[in-house]
């Protein structure tokens, strides 16, 4: 691949990487443990992320247990659970937090598939905003030692290059969508 070229398809590649991401953080009526990647607990005066003080497990598909290495800071994955928009109430037995997740409504279920959408819309603006900067730069080489054809040509290939990503874009959206309505 083109040195030039390199540059678009790496930042098209996080945004793809970064809508996987926020897609998996989205709740689907299933226990997921990604939800939990984004929450930080205070240890020895350091947020850390609740994976690194705790052991994770799904014992169920509507529940996840959270057991922490050290007893003394469950308090405070509990606060940061209830602290954090997930929107359950963790339950403590002193040892091991638990998240019981409840069915989703049919109503919740199509909020959630529009918040998908859009997310993935979010993504291609991203993309499309990528191909148009590769564009910009391209047009910048007039003049330069680099002739038109070859422009032509670098246009030609980031246009494949956003085709490409824009299929993932909504490829992925389609899967989170079905398993979103998926009871």
């Amino acid at each position: 691949m083109n040195e030039k070229l390199k540059i678009y398809d790496e930042k098209m590649q996080k945004t793809i990487h970064a809508l996987d991401t926020e897609l998996a953080s989205i709740r689907a009526g299933r226990a997921n443990p990604n939800i939990l990647n984004k929450l930080t607990v205070e240890y020895y005066g350091t947020p850390t992320p609740i994976q690194q003080v705790a052991n994770i497990s799904v014992p169920e598909a509507r529940m996840i247990q959270i057991q922490p290495w050290e007893k003394k800071i469950i308090k405070d994955i509990e606060k940061a659970i209830l602290m954090s928009d997930i929107g359950i109430n963790p339950t403590n037995d002193g040892t091991v937090i638990r998240l019981v997740f409840p069915e989703l409504t049919e109503e919740r279920r199509k909020e959630l598939v529009k918040d998908v959408k859009k997310k993935g819309e979010a993504s291609k603006v991203a993309v499309r905003n990528i191909r148009r900067d590769g564009n910009d730069a391209f047009k910048k080489l007039k003049g330069t030692d680099v002739s038109e054809d070859e422009i032509q040509d670098l246009e030609d290939q980031i246009q494949k290059l956003t085709d490409k990503y824009i299929k993932e874009v909504d490829a992925a959206v389609d899967a989170k969508s079905k398993e979103v309505m998926t009871v």
